[in-house]
């Protein structure tokens, strides 16, 4: 029988510079020889700087195929004959995924090489291993890094991967502010965070947060950490605190004794406090509802009476739902003379224990005229299906509106699911100030699903 010399066969197996195409069947195969290899390059990219430039050999023609960048760069108006081009600004390990995907659609990434592949990729303009980037940080999004990841989305302009990071940190505020790299983000993004309606955390906590970061920030701007510099690096994301939101001991116990503060401030938040009806503060005080979805409304009542006396007891309903929702407030009747503030507690009591589960000392204005009007909790109460709750009001000023014809059973209807939200009220008996089923006060309950 026939058979090779042994030096034959042995070149059969090793990697033949001559012939090399032989011994690739597709196209993809012979490009992929080609990454990173002398073998016909006609460029070289000193890729780096310092002591960690590295030399890279690569092709024109397959450059330029798989991005505008490089086919400007070799065939524009402007073109370049260097053989030799330095890109200082470019991270070699980066370079190489981005050759490597041009050349053989691979894509190369881990995490200490993805943000800098990111920006590579967008720099010459090849969209395909941008999204494979985005692709792996979304799968890679964790409490602990969205700070982080939300600094870069929002440095390279990727919205789709920043809203992603802001959605985790809603669902998960504390542990993304007990992160490295909070403090580590810059004053823009501080300001995107703490104007979310939707963060799940108490503004106590969100002050001390702040003021972690303001540490931090003085460093960085060598400045000493004095109060007065910790204000003037927060700047406009301490209007975004929400003071009226703590209560008073919180308050008393942290931000009054921050010095971050000035006195008139702490002074008109005290007020805020303590006092009604509210003198006006420079800080939002919206409740921060950690809830998706829509704000959603049921009314007890079909008809609106006058007149309901108040006496210092509260009118209470007690309620049942169907399914789990998170109560965010009551809308009230006003008063039958014209524009009044007054002075009203909420409460959510859970029956069987007689625990109050949320509350809120406050006050509010209305016009005359026979409308609601909303008086909000500091947080979302949770109500779990079929247990029983007393929702109270104890309201303070003139005669009110009252609502009649009122139903035992209200259901809301989602529009877009169709998912319904079933209501039994029922009297509660007690100390009562005579709001039942059929009238009274309390026409609404505001609520998320």
């Amino acid at each position: 029988s026939f058979r090779l010399p042994a030096s034959a066969a042995v070149l059969v197996y090793r990697e033949p510079v001559y012939n090399w195409q032989a011994t690739k069947n597709t196209v993809k195969e012979r490009f992929a020889f080609l990454f990173n290899n002398e073998v016909l390059s006609d460029v070289h990219f000193l890729v780096g700087k310092g002591m960690g430039v590295q030399r890279i050999p690569a092709h024109r023609f397959a450059l330029a195929v798989g991005s505008a960048v490089f086919d400007a760069m070799f065939n524009g108006g402007m073109a370049t004959t260097s053989t030799e081009i330095e890109l200082p600004d470019v991270e070699p390990a980066a370079f190489l995924a981005l050759l490597k995907f041009l050349y053989s659609d691979e894509v190369q990434i881990g995490p200490e090489t993805v943000m800098t592949t990111l920006y590579t990729a967008k720099k010459y303009a090849v969209p395909a291993l941008e999204a494979h980037c985005v692709e792996f940080l979304k799968k890679n999004l964790r409490a602990d890094n969205a700070f982080m990841l939300l600094t870069q989305a929002r440095l390279f302009d990727e919205p789709q991967l920043a809203s992603l990071c802001l959605e985790n940190i809603d669902k998960n505020t504390v542990d993304a502010l007990a992160a490295e790299g909070f403090t580590d983000i810059d004053l823009d993004t501080l300001v995107a965070v703490l104007e979310r309606d939707t963060l799940g955390v108490r503004e106590v906590r969100l002050f001390g947060a702040a003021v972690r970061w303001a540490e931090a920030e003085t460093q960085r701007q060598q400045y000493q950490p004095t109060p007065e510099n910790k204000r003037k690096v927060l700047g406009k994301a301490l209007v975004l605190i929400r003071f009226p939101l703590m209560t008073i001991e919180e308050f008393a116990a942290g931000p009054a004794q921050s010095g971050i503060l000035s006195d008139q401030e702490v002074v008109s938040l005290f007020l805020h406090f303590t006092v009604n009806p509210k003198p006006h503060v420079e800080f939002i005080d919206r409740p921060r509802c950690c809830l998706r979805g829509k704000e959603c409304s049921i009314t007890r009542f079909g008809q609106v009476e006058s007149r309901w006396g108040y006496s210092g007891t509260s009118d209470c309903i007690r309620f049942s739902v169907n399914r789990r929702i998170f109560v965010v407030g009551f809308g009230l009747y006003g008063s039958i003379h014209g524009p009044t503030d007054y002075q009203v507690n909420i409460q959510v009591i859970h029956t069987d224990s007689n625990t109050v589960l949320g509350q809120n000392d406050t006050g509010f204005s209305c016009d005359g005229s026979s409308n609601t009007f909303r008086v909000m909790f500091k947080e979302p109460v949770e109500i779990l299906p079929s247990v029983n709750y007393i929702a109270c009001a104890t309201l303070k000023g003139p005669d009110s509106h009252y609502g009649t014809k009122g139903m035992r059973k209200v259901t809301h209807e989602a529009p877009a699911t169709g998912t319904k939200t079933c209501f039994t009220f029922c009297y509660a008996a007690g100390n009562n100030n005579g709001t039942s089923v059929e009238d009274g006060q309390i026409p609404e309950v505001i609520f998320y699903t």
